[in-house]
């Protein structure tokens, strides 16, 4: 297949339940869709949610840096494949920076690239990497700190309630010391000792404090903290980790398997949870080959519809993270039933946009 056009569009979808982080006033969906159209007709999808803005910025740098690389280039194996050009693109950015706007705006390209793969050949993702449509563990994300010491409890519980083994609730910059500890352990104490709680700093502490607090929460038999300290700040997650009983995790605001060497070499974070805007399913599937001879294993970061097939595919899957958010957006969702969620059958990876929401909900600043 030889690609003849790249198209995109933002738009501004309302949440049907606006999520309460805390730190992150989010309002809408803003979403940067990209469509790769072939010379056979057959158009791939992609699309970024960056949560902060820059969206103009990364349609610019997809238009002006990266479009004219891929308009002509082909598809096929013989060529390559995608991997190909996403070393393209790779190369080419080089001076511009091979972290932040950049690769987010390769990744939608390279979404959009493995899905007109997929539906050039009829068969889904997860087939193609060879892996099973087998169901998915699913964790019910979205205990968000904004809603409360009581709103993330009942959360949880309705999480619970709809099948799900496993939560996620969120700790720091609203509470203190003091209180984050006690929500935790009222969350242990309401949900009880089978369900599995993870517990996301989102990098709201330092080192110093994230080994204080977590050795007091290592009493309640959490399954993670999550980005305690800068994705950045490696030092500081391998002396978090080296302090305390509770596993480390993070990987989400980290780009491309080499941002993530570090963790590859120390073996001190278990789980790895790398970002599709990140990376794209070209990186992705690098970064769970690395983890995979480091012993580590893949959870990756939100957009469930489109990881699932990465999980299915991979030797070291953990597991899926679901809040709900795009649920509203997709033609046909991917229902989590007792906590788990399975990869679609749809060629590529199977997820289109409803045609109302490219006509109604345009992108405004």
């Amino acid at each position: 297949m030889i690609i003849s056009d790249i198209r995109t569009q933002l738009l501004s979808v309302p949440f049907t339940d606006p999520p309460k982080t805390g730190f992150l006033t989010l309002e809408k969906i803003d979403l940067l869709v990209v469509e790769v159209e072939t010379d056979s007709g057959v158009v791939g999808t992609g699309h970024l949610h960056p949560l902060a803005g820059g969206m103009r910025t990364l349609e610019t740098c997809i238009h002006e840096m990266l479009k004219p690389l891929l308009i002509g280039a082909e598809i096929g194996e013989a060529a390559g494949g995608v991997e190909a050009l996403w070393q393209k693109m790779w190369q080419a950015t080089f001076i511009q920076g091979r972290m932040g706007i950049t690769v987010m705006a390769m990744s939608a390209l390279d979404i959009a690239l493995w899905d007109a793969v997929g539906r050039g050949r009829g068969q889904p993702l997860w087939r193609l990497w060879g892996g099973r449509s087998d169901p998915l563990p699913v964790y019910g994300s979205g205990c968000y700190r904004g809603l409360g010491h009581d709103g993330m409890i009942e959360k949880a519980e309705r999480f619970v309630a709809q099948g799900y083994s496993a939560i996620k609730m969120q700790v720091a910059h609203l509470f203190s010391h003091d209180e984050d500890v006690a929500n935790v352990r009222d969350m242990r104490a309401a949900l009880g000792d089978e369900i599995q709680i993870m517990v996301d700093v989102n990098q709201g502490w330092t080192a110093d404090e994230a080994i204080a607090v977590g050795r007091r929460l290592d009493d309640f038999g959490i399954a993670w903290l999550e980005e305690p300290v800068m994705a950045d700040d490696f030092d500081g997650y391998h002396r978090i980790a080296d302090a305390i009983e509770t596993p480390i995790v993070g990987g989400e605001n980290h780009f491309t398997h080499h941002d993530l060497k570090p963790f590859f070499a120390s073996r001190k974070i278990p789980i790895l949870q790398p970002d599709i805007m990140r990376g794209g399913y070209s990186e992705l599937r690098v970064i769970a080959e690395h983890a995979q001879a480091a012993g580590l294993k893949i959870a990756p970061h939100m957009f469930p519809e489109l990881s699932s097939h990465l999980n299915a595919s991979i030797p070291n899957p953990s597991w899926l993270e679901t809040m709900g958010w795009y649920d509203h957006l997709w033609v046909e969702a991917i229902p989590v039933e007792n906590g788990t969620m399975t990869p679609p059958d749809r060629p590529g990876h199977g997820m289109d946009f409803k045609p109302e929401l490219l006509r109604d909900f345009p992108y405004r600043d």
